[in-house]
């Protein structure tokens, strides 16, 4: 296990590969753990690094900072004491908000961002999100269900570890926001990406999508719920690879039907 401490905490993070660097940012359910399969394909080429962040996985937890910007700030601090001046951030859900916020407070340090699942405003939540209240004990179970719950064991590992007061705080910061302006302001490539089956987040409109200037793209997983990553891992990761290659160019990017998927 690696760890660093910053404000006095214990932040937990791991790092696979050489190369140039690549920041992953877990969601509200599990911790850095079920990126392990996207940060392994991807160490041919990259140094990925995933980070718990506070009040998830083993960090620690913490009775102030769950909040975006707290969150941000962490991120931040995260790359300064890796010596990253500047990397690609992939953020799932919380982790896609806070990497679009990081974005949007520090430009010069992310060149790239690919947000999955993320919701953008607060109709962007789904009822077992927004509703969740700080006293749940079964997280996963309370907001998944049971069979759905199972079908993940990547997430579900490590989802007892997650303080409730962290997946609340952040959710009522999201629904009391709005990242669309913000995203509207940044000129770095962004690609936003949803799972057509996803009950907890669904995507931005299409009105709103076809006003969006061409350094943002949204591309669906029609045979996703929540996790592409884990449900359709080979095309996640080859639409990964490609979007970190395309640079400014995004509207080449597509999902091809000869990326065989992982079916669960």
């Amino acid at each position: 296990m690696s760890a660093i401490i910053i404000e006095n905490g214990l932040v937990h993070y791991e790092a696979f590969g050489r190369g140039q660097p690549l920041i992953f940012i877990h969601g509200w359910l599990g911790s850095w753990r079920y990126w392990v399969p996207t940060m392994d394909d991807l160490s041919d080429r990259y140094r990925t690094y995933a980070l718990d962040l506070w009040g998830f996985g083993d960090s620690d937890r913490r009775g102030e900072g769950y909040s975006i910007a707290g969150y941000t700030a962490l991120v931040q601090r995260f790359l300064d004491e890796m010596g990253i001046r500047q990397a690609p951030i992939i953020g799932h859900a919380l982790g896609g908000v806070v990497a679009l916020s990081f974005a949007a407070a520090a430009p010069d340090r992310s060149n790239q961002v690919m947000a999955v699942s993320t919701p953008l405003d607060r109709n962007s939540i789904g009822r077992p999100l927004a509703t969740l209240s700080s006293d749940e004990n079964d997280i996963l179970v309370r907001v998944l269900g049971r069979r759905q719950a199972a079908s993940y064991p990547e997430v579900q590992e490590e989802a007892h570890k997650t303080d409730s007061a962290a997946i609340v705080s952040s959710v009522q910061a999201v629904i009391q926001g709005s990242l669309q302006s913000d995203l509207e302001s940044l000129r770095v490539p962004i690609l936003l990406t949803y799972g057509d089956q996803d009950p907890l987040i669904s995507a931005p409109s299409q009105d709103w999508l076809t006003r969006c200037e061409s350094n943002i793209r949204a591309i669906s997983f029609d045979e996703s719920r929540h996790f592409p990553m884990l449900e359709e891992a080979n095309k996640f990761n080859r639409l990964l690879r490609d979007f970190l290659d395309a640079g400014d160019d995004l509207q080449a990017l597509e999902l091809k039907d000869e990326w065989r998927r992982r079916v669960r």
